[in-house]
């Protein structure tokens, strides 16, 4: 019996130890697990894909703001532009390709121009004829569009500013005060002084176009020669349906001056015939 409870007794104690040990290489298993070093998987992180995106949103701003930016500076090219010499210097460059007659052309015919205007201004308030005032806003026209040219070559304008009935001009000066006259004294005096102006200007118009002149003032004069050639007729032909009075050229021959009456296209005598 003694033997028996010796050999239990070893046995316990032997199972004892063989737990004791498992349960020791355990624990030693789990220590060494836990300080094995970590590795990311950035295949599958969570936090990655949220990083890559904030940076891709970033690149495609600032592709965006630079798009922007070219789209202004290709609409607003001159906000960016430096000025160039040749900018600086073209009113110089233009001016320097008229002669001296051309430019002396173009100061008097633009005073010449403004002159028709104020006559007529002045008739339409003396006699309210509404062919006076119709005129006048075609004369507008006609001496805007000289002083465009004096704008254009920098020559400097003699009629800037000026009230109505003065001129730089004493001639024309002479001539405005002269015909005002003439004009009040009645309305077919006041439509002969209309036939009279324009007269004038074709004699003169044509003289400037008999010479060389630069292409862009070339152009202008044979406009203003239009409208004076209809303006000529217009008051002609009022100043017969008004008065009954035919009209007698008083500048120009009779010849040159039946040719514009009779023809929308043509283009009168030479020269400037008998001025005042």
């Amino acid at each position: 019996m003694k033997n028996i409870k010796n050999h239990k007794i070893i046995t316990m104690a032997v199972l004892l130890a063989s737990i004791f040990l498992l349960g020791a290489c355990t624990l030693a298993d789990q220590d060494h697990v836990s300080k094995i070093p970590q590795v990311e998987d950035k295949a599958i992180s969570d936090e990655e894909p949220e990083v890559l995106a904030e940076e891709e949103i970033e690149t495609m701003e600032v592709v965006e703001t630079n798009e922007v930016e070219e789209d202004l500076i290709t609409e607003n090219p001159t906000e960016i532009a430096e000025p160039s010499d040749q900018e600086s210097t073209e009113s110089v460059t233009l001016a320097s390709v008229l002669t001296d007659d051309e430019v002396a052309g173009l100061v008097y015919m633009r005073e010449e121009e403004k002159l028709a205007k104020d006559v007529y201004l002045g008739l339409y308030d003396l006699w309210g004829l509404n062919i006076f005032q119709n005129i006048a806003s075609s004369e507008q026209t006609h001496t805007d569009a000289v002083k465009n040219l004096l704008d254009l070559f920098d020559i400097e304008d003699p009629a800037d500013n000026s009230p109505t009935g003065v001129f730089a001009n004493e001639d024309l000066q002479k001539l405005y005060d002269d015909l005002m006259v003439i004009g009040a004294q009645s309305l077919g005096d006041a439509l002969k002084v209309g036939g009279a102006i324009e007269e004038i200007d074709i004699l003169d118009l044509q003289e400037y176009l008999e010479t060389p002149q630069n292409d862009e003032i070339r152009r202008v004069y044979q406009n203003l020669l239009s409208g004076s050639e209809n303006h000529l007729r217009a008051f002609t032909s009022t100043l017969e349906q008004q008065t009954g009075e035919i009209y007698k050229p008083q500048y120009m021959s009779q010849a040159d001056y039946d040719a514009i009456v009779t023809s929308s296209s043509s283009r009168g005598g030479r020269g400037r015939g008998n001025r005042p």
